[in-house]
Formats: C-alpha cells, structure tokens, sequence
C-alpha cells in the first residue's frame, strides 16, 4: 500500500519513487525499502511524525537562505549571487583568481536587493570579496577540453590495456609503469595518441587478496605494487635486494605464470620494496639529497590528504594482525575510527617509520605514473594515458575513514537488472553523498578529479551515469531492492569540464547500461565523450554501419567486461556461461548458440556492406578474419577516438573480467604473452594495428 506522504519525502530527497527498466517497463519501490533509504540518508521515516520531522529538515536544508560554499558560473554569463542580503553590501567588489591577482569590480544590484556579478570570460577558481564576506567562485567552460583542440578534425587512435597484464623481466609478476612506458612508446611509434589503462587507484597493502582495480581503498591515491623501483634506484640495486632476500627463484615463478597470483606476487613485490626503504629513511629526510628532496616535496605536497592515507594503511596492517576479523575500520576501538583523534596522531608518532613506508610507496607509484605519460608524450602520443576513474570506493577503505561526512552511510552502489544480469548488481562500494557534495563546496569532488588527471592526458568515468544518478542497494539487501538517488548533475559536468580544460586532458564517459532520459544529450552538451561498443551498436537486431555511429562516443570492439572478438566469434563467452550455469533465465545452451550463429551473419554482413572484408565467412573457430575486420569497421566510424583493446591485436578468447563472478573466473588476473616491448611486434599485431590506422584515415 503506498504511502503520499513516505513518496513525497523520499522525492524531495532525490529518490525515485518510480523508475523505467531495461525493458521500459515502469517499476514501483516498495515503501520498506524507501524508508531504509531515507534512514540511510539520516532521514527516517518510520512514523508520520518521523516522516514531518524530516521533512522539516529538508526544507531548511533547501530553503536557498545559506551562502553556499561554492557557486558554480558559466564563463561569459551575468550571474544572480545568491545572497539574501547581498544588496547591503553595496556595488564595489573584488575578484581574486588562483594566482592571486585581484581586480575591482562593480555588481549589478537592481530595486529588489538583488546583486549581480558580471560576466567573467576567463574560466578558474575565484575568491569573490564582499565587504568583509568571500564567496567561492567556480567559472566553467561551456564544454571539456576535447579531441578537437587535440587533433582538430583527425580521428585518432589508440590502445586500451589492464596494467597488471604487461610484462615485463624482472617486474615479480605484476605489471608495472615501467612496462606501461615501454607501451606507451611502443604504441606511439605506430601511430597511436592514446593509452587507456585500468585503474591504478590504491587498494589495500595489509590484504594483498583484494585486487579488484574497481574497488579501491582510496581514489585519491596510487596502488604501490605497480611502482617500479628499478626506475629509481636501477636494476642492478634491486637484483641486489632480491638476492639478500632470497626471492630470485620466486619472483621468477611468479613472472612466469600465466595469471597473476595476486597475494604471492604482492607479498613477494613488498618484501622488496620494504628492504629499499629501511636502507634508504637517512637519505629520504637528508636535504642535500636530490632524490630526498624530491621525496620530502612529494610529501609536503601530498599534504594531510596523504598522511592520512599512509597513517590509515598502518593502521589497517596492526589491526588485521591483532585480528583479522577488524577487516573494516568501523570495527576498530572508537577513537581510532577518527583520524583527527589524539589516539590516531599518538600511532602515527610510534610508527612513523611504518607511515613513512606508506608515503614512500606513494612517491614512487607518482613518479612511475608521471613518468609513463612523458614518454608517451615525448615518443609522439597527442592524449598520452587515460586513466580510469572508479565509480567509488570500498567503504573499508583509506578514503571513507578519511572523509567520513563525504559519502553515504549504509547503503551501496550497483546497478538495476538489465539485459545482462538480469540479478543486478551490487559492487559493494560507497559514493559521494550529495547533500555532502554541495555542504563542502563539491571539494571532494574536485579533489577526485584532479587525482585522477593529476598523471594523464585524459579520464575515463566509469559509470558517468553516477554524475546523474546511483542505485543504491541498503546494506543486506538484494541488488533488486535499490533505489536511484539523483545527483546534481549539471553542477558536476561543468566541474567536469573546467578540471578537463585546466589539466587539458579528453574526457570520456563509460554510459553504458540503463540511461536515463536525456543523459546523452547532456554529454554531448558538456565535450563529455561516451563509449559506443561494437556488441551493443544494433538496429532491430542489424549491426549498424559505421557512418552511423556517433560522432560524440568513443568506438571501441568491447571493453574489459564484455567478450572479445575471438571470444564472442568462437562462442568461448558461451562455452564459460555454460559451464557455471550462469546462462540467461529462460535460455538454454543450443538456443543461445542459435542466436549467436545468426549474429555472427549479421555482424559479418555489416562487414561485408562496409567494406572491410571481401571475404566468405569464416567458421566459429577461425575468428582471425573477424578481428581484422572488427578493427577495420570502428576505425570507419566518426568517434573523435577509436580504442583497440590489446585482447582483440592479439587475437585473445579471454576477456579480463566477467561480471557476476568470483572464483569461477581470473578476474583482472591474466597476463599477456610475452614482454611488453615486443607485444605490438609479431606480424599478426602489426597487420592489425596498420589496419586500424589506415581506416582511421580512410573515414
């Protein structure tokens, strides 16, 4: 039975009441879980006098009357400040940008009170000084710096790549940046101006089992295990080490599995990096030390941000040693669930040595990072890196303990039933909360966002739907029992798009999934790039041909939680769902056979009437013509931005994640053949890569 009054609250808390499925099919919350939404938006709504209370509070909270703590303006637009009494300060005015220079200016006020500031045509932060009062000013670009001030109207190319999978000798079995700058040259010698990579966000040192790149400790900060320490302190010092240690025989083993084995490669990789930093704490704090005093401004400018990671990581290591049950800070003695408290600074001091571990990991992940984008630059490459930007983070992790008022309590992010899991899915990760987001000025935010384009030429959003709205599933609840929960998203994209323009770097938008109507449109408004997929590019059940694909997405074969195209030709992605009986409710094996051989004629008759292959069709398992053709056909299409995923150049069955599972894939585990250097070299690669490139120029 439903309740006007519950509905009514949890819409003016931004959550849908209603909501459209994959099907179009409109679906009604259930009043339950409205109200442990709303309690997890510390709004409860038990009762009707809990239900009137909250709404109170609402309505305070939206009243307009609070000076917000960041006004967001379009460069070149006269805007209304929002100031109940702004008209008493009278017309003067002064506008400070980032860099300090000031200016006097006049405002506008008309017979109501009203003050206006004029336009202001350069976008940035601004200190904007009333009297004795400052306003935050935030002036946006109309839209995200793009491939257009990049290349103006060439269609570029790129590679696509899982980190951890490069390989590279002496690298213990992990990928690492030293790998993804050898990459990086390798692809720019070819004619390739992009790399996207998988996040390389920080996840947790202390629990070397959890390695999902999508569900990181913290997005603020680096996964340690992909610095390379040979870059800084050469080969032949960490041969050395490794030596001292006794760990040859196991990191060869290690670099020669097939998958990474995540807990030993990690344990192995930090045994390492442990040792160089007992012998290096004199010369990290030495001021006449180069490399010192590039490690003491790392630190300084990493600020309390940083600290706090770092403290948080020892934290985590001494409780999962005394128990390893207290997995989850919120399971920590109460004083040291806080960060400010006195009991966490007194920890610090103890093991600063520990900390300092931490912090020097962190110095030399960035200086990896950093490192791998100029010599993507420098070897030709006009973007250089995409870094992927995780939807959020585990709520265990460095960040939320962190930021406690910054994220959302109790509930989880996911995603509705759709046409591929039709179970949904709970990824088990916190977000922004935004009524936190607009309480501090949307910093945290902003912070994200430059971490992520601090290192690169570009950003991945993953699920940019999330700048709209998340489905949020209650703690302990299915993933068919969540809730969307709006996000002001014309605020966030012109964020967005003035963190593009100031870091100078493409953004793209991972929209997949169930859109909400219009979203696309506003990407296309903002110089946000989506991504289109070749699977997923039909027109009643025709794929369709390349001049129809958008102008405004990325064009891609498939993504790292999709087939690639030897798997999906040869039906391998099958063969998997039949194996773990995970095929779709009501389907069975032959009847999605069946469909996949009238697929695979009508992807190759799309070929055909494109003009990419001239030839017969070829048989499930002879996927080899397919690929070239796949490649050849994105190439063909107007996206600003073609991607070819390493799997696809070298023919791989494989895909590096299959949604929905645990143990029953290598999820983000399999390694690529052979060294990195010489990955892009064998002829099948190179046939591959000049058929990308001659189509991007072909149109």
């Amino acid at each position: 039975m439903s309740d006007p009054a519950l509905e009514e609250l949890a819409r003016t808390a931004g959550l849908a009441t209603q909501w459209r499925d994959y099907q179009g099919q409109e679906q009604q919350v259930a009043p339950d879980t409205l109200r442990r939404m709303l309690a997890a938006l510390e709004l409860p709504a038990n009762d009707a006098a809990q239900i009137a209370a909250s709404r109170r509070k609402l309505e305070q909270e939206n009243s307009g009357n609070a000076t917000p703590q960041l006004l967001i303006v379009d460069a070149g637009s006269r805007q209304q400040l929002p100031l109940a009494d702004s008209g008493k300060h009278g017309p003067a005015a002064r506008l400070a940008s980032e860099d300090g220079t000031a200016v006097d200016l006049r405002l506008e006020v008309d017979g109501h009170g009203h003050a206006f500031l004029p336009a202001i045509a350069a976008p940035g932060y601004y200190t904007l000084e009333l009297g004795a009062q400052k306003l935050s000013l935030a002036v946006t670009p109309a839209r995200c710096y793009g491939t257009g001030e990049v290349a103006g109207t060439e269609r570029l190319w790129g590679l696509s790549a899982q980190l951890y999978s490069l390989r590279r000798a002496g690298d213990g079995g992990i990928g690492n940046f030293s790998a993804l700058a050898t990459l990086g040259r390798e692809a720019a010698a070819r004619g390739a101006d992009a790399l996207a990579i998988s996040p390389v966000h920080a996840l947790f040192s202390a629990d070397v089992g959890h390695f999902s790149p999508y569900s990181p400790s913290s997005r603020l900060f680096l996964n340690g295990l992909y610095a390379d320490p040979a870059r800084m302190f050469g080969a032949a010092a960490v041969r050395e080490v490794v030596e001292r240690l006794g760990l040859g025989a196991e990191q060869t083993r290690l670099e020669q599995e097939p998958l990474v084995d995540w807990p030993a490669a990690a344990r192995c990789k930090q045994a390492i990096l442990r040792a160089i930093y007992d012998s290096s704490t004199a010369w990290l704090n030495d001021a006449g030390d180069a490399l010192g005093l590039d490690y003491q401004g790392f630190v300084q400018a990493g600020g309390t941000a940083l600290r706090e990671h770092a403290t948080f990581e020892a934290l985590h290591a001494a409780a999962l040693q005394r128990d390893p049950g207290q997995w989850h800070w919120r399971k920590w003695p109460a004083a040291l669930r806080d960060p400010g408290s006195a009991e966490v600074a007194r920890f610090a001091r103890d093991q600063a040595l520990e900390v300092g571990y931490h912090l020097f990991l962190q110095w030399l992940a960035d200086r990896g990072l950093a490192d791998a984008q100029a010599q993507a630059l420098g070897a030709g490459m006009r973007i250089g890196l995409i870094a992927d930007l995780a939807i959020g983070t585990d709520s265990g992790g460095s960040h939320v303990w962190s930021r406690q008022q910054d994220v959302l309590n109790g509930l989880s992010v996911g995603a509705p039933p759709d046409l591929l899991n039709t179970r949904g899915q709970n990824w088990g990760l916190t977000a922004f909360s935004p009524p936190g987001l607009k309480r501090h000025g949307y910093a945290p935010f902003i912070e994200t966002l430059r971490a992520g384009l601090r290192r690169a030429g570009g950003l991945r959003i993953d699920h940019v739907l999330g700048l709209s709205r998340l489905w949020l599933v209650p703690e302990g609840a299915e993933a068919t029992a969540g809730v969307y929960l709006s996000y002001p998203l014309h605020d966030l994209l012109r964020l967005v798009a003035l963190e593009s323009w100031r870091h100078r770097a493409v953004i793209v938008g991972e929209d997949l999934g169930t859109i909400p109507e219009g979203f696309r449109e506003h990407l296309v408004r903002s110089g946000v790039l989506g991504i289109q997929v070749l699977w997923f590019e039909r027109d009643h059940g025709y794929f369709i041909e390349p001049a129809r694909w958008s102008p405004n997405a990325l064009a891609t074969t498939t993504t790292h939680d999709l087939p690639t195209v030897a798997g999906w030709w040869s039906e391998h992605d099958i063969d998997g769902l039949a194996a773990r009986n995970q095929l779709p409710p009501g389907s069975s094996e032959s009847g999605e056979r069946g469909q996949r051989a009238r697929d695979r004629r009508a992807l190759w008759n799309a070929f055909g009437h494109a003009g990419v292959t001239g030839e017969a069709m070829p048989s499930h398992d002879q996927p080899q013509p397919a690929i070239d053709a796949a490649l050849a056909f994105i190439g063909r299409t107007p996206a600003p931005l073609a991607l070819a995923p390493l799997e696809d150049l070298i023919g791989s069955v494989e895909q590096p994640n299959v949604p929905g599972t645990v143990n029953e894939h290598p999820n983000w585990r399999r390694r690529l053949p052979g060294d990195t250097e010489t990955l892009l070299r064998p002829d099948e690669v190179e046939r591959r890569i000049a058929i990308l490139h001659a189509a991007r120029r072909q149109g």
